[in-house]
């Protein structure tokens, strides 16, 4: 929904052009956006609006570049209602989205009462992160773990146990060189100032009634061990923060759409 209303809200040029994220919405869930309309200058719902869009820009991004590379394989970790494979700029590209067994079916649904049809690059890889080993549903689903892959792991991490984190990260870890990980992730409210710490609870009370809670957080330091941990070998490390996501999105922009505070931060590493 915050994709949604970038579309239809916010100043040209768009961060993220994304021409499903409306239709995709159906009659059910578009009201909802709607009401972007009296929220335009409201801070908070403004800066969540920017980060998310910023977040699925930066991942298209380096995906573009993997495939000038030469990858071919996409994988997105908890794709949700990711909308990229029905408007795949690169013909070589094949993409497994993978998500929870019932996510996968709402989405299905949605994109079927929509009449937005299924593009042939795509295949649905059903996982849950805590129970289902990912390698063999992967596999199953038709990923070739020899050759180099992409991965977009992104609004999954705070949901996850420390456990299930580093089981997907040593995953991506043992792929081949050449391999690419993008993924989000916040810091923990003892990090934060003091009004950030409210809007950390204000979103952690919200998405806990939602019956998602919030469990893991980390500090720059911190995920920066776990991804030279295990034997990993990521290399070209780029952690961003505010200043660097608004500087590389949101400069010069006529309209107040940009990301605040400290706590989310969108972090990209290769093999």
């Amino acid at each position: 929904m915050r994709r949604a209303a970038h579309q239809l809200y916010d100043a040209q040029p768009l961060v993220l052009d994304d021409p499903i994220a409306v239709p995709i919405l159906g009659p059910d869930y578009l009201p909802e956006v709607h009401k972007t309309a009296t929220k335009l200058h409201k801070p908070f719902s403004v800066a969540l609006r920017a980060f998310l869009v910023a977040r699925s820009r930066y991942a298209e991004d380096l995906l573009a570049q993997a495939v000038a590379r030469g990858v071919t394989q996409y994988v997105l970790l908890g794709a949700g209602l990711d909308t990229f494979a029905h408007r795949n700029p690169h013909p070589s590209l094949h993409i497994f989205e993978v998500d929870h067994p019932a996510t996968q079916e709402w989405k299905r649904e949605l994109l079927e009462t929509s009449r937005i049809p299924a593009p042939s690059c795509l295949t649905y890889a059903p996982v849950d992160f805590e129970h289902h080993p990912l390698p063999e549903q992967l596999q199953a689903a038709g990923f070739n773990p020899a050759i180099p892959t992409f991965f977009a792991w992104l609004g999954v991490v705070p949901y996850l146990t420390l456990a299930a984190f580093r089981s997907t990260l040593s995953f991506i870890a043992a792929q081949p060189t050449g391999t690419g990980l993008v993924f989000d992730y916040g810091q923990p409210r003892s990090a934060l100032p003091f009004f950030e710490q409210l809007a950390h609870d204000s979103l952690a009370a919200r998405v806990q009634l939602a019956g998602e809670p919030f469990q893991l957080f980390f500090t720059p330091p911190e995920i920066a061990a776990e991804l030279s941990s295990n034997g990993a070998t990521f290399r070209q490390i780029e952690d961003l923060g505010t200043p660097e996501i608004n500087a590389r999105y949101f400069a010069s922009r006529t309209d107040n759409l940009k990301a605040k505070g400290s706590s989310g931060r969108l972090l990209s590493a290769w093999l």
